[in-house]
């Protein structure tokens, strides 16, 4: 099983690449389950239409008590793709990283990977906070690998090297590794040069070139992942290349069936 958590700093497009991701996965024909953890649970709407998923904080709040089973908090969107929004509480009145610690938590009590025995789990982390529950996808052991979206803007570089530095700082117990760096283009002067020059400086791939696309928008706009709308575009071949890339260096044969 592919297990991937997805930092990067806040407005990133950690979002964006997510979900196409998850849907170059499923393109693929392999089982995938994607886990926002954002208060704004907002990571997995364009893989379904448009349609906002109800968080599982927002499940416990309304019904007072644990949910009996995973359909209650999750749904499935393009591709089969499982989707689950952990959420959080209102900005400024509590402690957002509760929402992915309670999540986790309840889906081992549900036995979700036992049950959809997905081929790969990819974790929408928020922003470029790698502490208390923000570390939970890298620290408990639910993701292997990590990887850095960032632009060549220089504080989205700052904050990738604080999130490559958060995670080597668990190295020394098997915890997540940072596969690598996918650069999400923004139209920076000498983008390409200097987030390689990052990567280079911090002994990192860049596993993904995302282009500039004003498509990405356009298909959101209708509520899909660009790789739904048209698989055919050199953006979406962008983020089949890396769903290809991670499986064919991290996926067993036998696990893909």
């Amino acid at each position: 099983m592919l297990k991937i958590a997805i930092y990067g700093k806040g407005g990133i497009g950690k979002s964006t690449v997510t979900s196409n991701l998850a849907a170059a996965f499923a393109l693929r024909g392999l089982r995938v389950i994607q886990i926002g953890c954002d208060p704004k649970a907002d990571s997995t709407v364009n893989l379904l239409h448009g349609e906002p998923l109800t968080p599982v904080m927002n499940f416990l709040e309304t019904h007072d008590r644990d949910p009996e089973s995973v359909d209650e908090i999750a749904k499935k969107g393009f591709g089969g793709v499982l989707c689950i929004e952990t959420g959080g509480p209102t900005p400024g009145l509590g402690c957002a990283g509760r929402g992915i610690v309670t999540t986790f938590a309840l889906l081992e009590s549900l036995e979700l990977f036992e049950t959809f025995r997905p081929n790969v789990v990819l974790y929408d982390v928020l922003g470029d906070v790698v502490c208390g529950g923000f570390a939970a996808p890298i620290r408990e052991g639910y993701a292997s690998q990590v990887l850095i979206v960032t632009s060549g803007e220089k504080m989205a570089l700052y904050a990738a090297g604080n999130i490559k530095r958060a995670v080597d700082n668990f190295a020394d117990r098997g915890y997540a590794r940072v596969r690598g760096v996918i650069l999400n283009r923004r139209m920076v002067e000498n983008e390409e040069e200097k987030v390689r020059a990052f990567a280079e400086a911090n002994d990192l791939p860049v596993v993904a070139d995302i282009p500039r696309s004003n498509d990405i928008i356009r298909f959101e706009d209708m509520g899909k992942t660009v790789v739904e709308g048209d698989p055919a575009l050199p953006v979406s071949k962008a983020f089949l290349a890396l769903a290809d890339l991670l499986v064919r260096e991290g996926l067993p044969e036998k696990s893909k069936e």
